[in-house]
């Protein structure tokens, strides 16, 4: 996995982008208002906000894997719970 930190985008990422290597997931996605600083009238414009994580497809399969079996370990503890 790589960090790429915070990033700015006058474009509003998806959540998730697979490409040929890589699966690029966007977090906590802001929405901010910039001044124009080569503008003269006070214009703004939108741009997002977010951090940017790189993960090689192996590393995503394996993460979602992961995912999983702790649902499964979740839902097992809440059926038993239950007396199902």
């Amino acid at each position: 996995m790589i960090n790429h930190g915070k990033v700015r985008s006058t474009v509003k990422p998806e959540n998730t982008v697979i490409d040929e290597y890589s699966v690029w997931v966007a977090n906590n996605i802001e929405e901010i208002t910039v001044k124009d600083i080569d503008s003269n009238d006070n214009t703004t414009h939108i741009e997002y906000e977010y951090e940017l994580l790189q993960y090689s497809k192996d590393e995503y399969i394996k993460l979602m894997s992961e995912q999983n079996y702790e649902t499964q370990l979740a839902l097992v503890e809440l059926y038993e719970s239950l007396g199902v």
